[in-house]
């Protein structure tokens, strides 16, 4: 016969915690029922119920050490120790309502199950993500089917008991020395049975029909953020609880704005005598929020001798954070524009620029300037 502590793959002076633990992903994985009623999972199955009935009574556990299996089966000092318990009680002991369903251990018998949760995927644009928005959302869902009030039968009429579980929706066969508990497969676990069901819902209590549901986004959510509406999901049967709703939100790309987390990133254009003189130009913004029509622009100045690439930081004017009073910048990168469609004093007045770069003098010199800075005037009409 196997050791025990070889069994459940722990070592003798390990403490209650890792023998649980042990136990725990030992019997999960060799369970029959997720094995298909494999012979040699059931045999490995019974041997780690039997190692655990014993290692986790504490008294069993200092006989087992002392003397071996003879001290837990009735020799070397033992006490008739070979009654291992039922493993519906380990697994209520160890599992809990956790794993209650799936094992048999504690839970409501026969009581209503509660609904699905659903799942909804939901588009915005950047400028909800940005100011927040309400949204009006349609959703088909289970509800009560209002005929028969939910209990599946024929209005006037109600469910009866079911023959084959006496109500308790569970039944228990027996597996060797201990027994598994699963749900009436007559009654499927409701402890019901509907001899005459209602037209309405054909006996299963819930129709399927579209909700109107208004869902607030916050400011500041992000690609990938998800939003729980409790009670919002498919009715439970037998009017049990409803489930749940999650709001997947993806946000639409954007023509203008890319982001990278609070901050917001654009381009945009700058006249080729604004980036040499210096200057102000407009960009776009979003703080219009949502109702921003395209048109909302915002101050930003451009340092003289700007170059194509350069950036200009805008501090907190980018999206705000979730879950703080924090807000991103707005980060504009700078474009400079060539002009393309020059009129005949343009050209004259470009290489009379040109040949004053080609003097032999320093171009920072009083007299360099002065000529450009006219030059420049001239083109824009200044």
């Amino acid at each position: 016969m196997r050791d025990y502590y070889e069994i459940l793959g722990v070592t003798r002076g390990c403490d209650e915690a890792a023998l649980k633990s042990s136990f725990r992903k030992l019997a999960m994985e060799h369970h029959p029922d997720r094995n298909g009623g494999c012979e040699e999972a059931e045999g490995r199955f019974k041997e780690i119920n039997e190692a655990y009935s014993i290692l986790s009574d504490p008294q069993k556990r200092a006989r087992y050490d002392q003397f071996g299996h003879a001290g837990v089966n009735g020799g070397g000092g033992g006490q008739g120790g070979g009654q291992f318990h039922d493993v519906n009680d380990i697994f209520n002991e160890v599992f809990g309502d956790v794993f209650g369903d799936m094992f048999g251990g504690r839970r409501q018998r026969g009581g209503p199950a509660r609904g699905q949760d659903l799942r909804y995927d939901l588009e915005i644009s950047l400028e909800q993500a940005y100011a927040g928005s309400e949204v009006e959302i349609v959703v088909p869902a289970s509800i009560q089917c209002e005929a028969c009030e939910g209990s599946g039968a024929k209005p006037g009429t109600s469910p009866t008991v079911c023959g084959t579980c006496g109500g308790a929706g569970r039944v228990r066969a027996s597996q060797g020395f201990f027994s598994v508990e699963r749900a009436c497969p007559r009654c499927g676990g409701s402890g019901q049975i509907i001899l005459d069901p209602c037209v309405e819902c054909r006996g299963h209590g819930q129709v399927r029909k579209e909700r109107t549901l208004q869902v607030r986004i916050p400011a500041g959510v992000d690609d990938g953020a998800r939003i729980r509406l409790a009670g919002e999901g498919d009715a439970g049967a037998r009017g049990g609880p409803r489930g749940d709703l999650y709001i997947f939100l993806s946000v639409k790309p954007h023509e203008l704005f890319e982001r990278d987390g609070l901050d917001l990133l654009c381009t945009v254009p700058v006249p080729m005598t604004v980036a040499a003189l210096g200057g102000a130009i407009e960009a776009p913004c979003l703080m219009g929020g949502e109702n921003c029509d395209g048109n909302c622009k915002i101050e930003v100045k451009v340092p003289e001798g700007a170059q194509t690439g350069r950036t200009v930081r805008l501090k907190g004017r980018g999206m705000p954070s979730l879950r703080s009073r924090e807000r991103g910048d707005l980060v504009v990168e700078l474009f400079v524009e060539t002009p393309t469609r020059l009129s005949a004093r343009q050209k004259e007045l470009l290489r009379e620029l040109s040949d004053l770069c080609g003097e032999q003098q320093h171009p920072k010199s009083a007299n360099f300037l002065g000529k450009a800075k006219r030059f420049w005037e001239e083109v824009t009409g200044a």
